[in-house]
């Protein structure tokens, strides 16, 4: 019965990876054409563009580091979809200890407790769902 919790990891993975991809994709469009993950005020948008980070003592604005982080959140979500659908494409082939399955629950949960305090409803039913698919995929493995 290995098919199911194999299909689960790769079906929470995928999830993950639309995600991703769509984060990234909106992020590139808001370079050019600020209009989905920015704030809803224009004027903030201006002085993120006009406003200094201190840490990098004036190498770059809050704009350029909003913009960077959400390429690298993207990046984190889809490094973590790639992980997930290669492990549960790893249980096709090869019997791993129950315990390996943990580590996807583990960051499903946090990336769950992050989305419901800091983000928006619908990465939030997604990451729910995926979440859920780890977690049957553990207890059925």
């Amino acid at each position: 019965m290995k098919e199911l919790p194999s299909a689960l990891l790769i079906l929470g993975g995928s999830i993950f990876a639309v995600l991703g991809l769509l984060h990234a994709l909106y992020t590139f469009t808001d370079i050019g054409k600020p209009r989905r993950i920015v704030p809803d005020d224009p004027a903030v948008i201006a002085a993120m563009a006009a406003s200094k980070v201190r840490l990098a003592r004036g190498g770059t604005t809050m704009w350029k580091a909003w913009v960077g982080f959400n390429f690298s959140h993207s990046l984190g979500a889809l490094i973590f979809a790639f992980a997930c659908i290669m492990l549960g494409l790893l249980l096709q082939t090869h019997a791993l200890p129950k315990s390996a399955l943990l580590l996807p629950v583990a960051i499903g949960i946090i990336y769950f407790v992050l989305a419901v305090n800091y983000w928006f409803s619908i990465p939030t039913i997604g990451i729910a769902a995926a979440t859920l698919c780890f977690i049957v995929s553990w207890a059925l493995y």
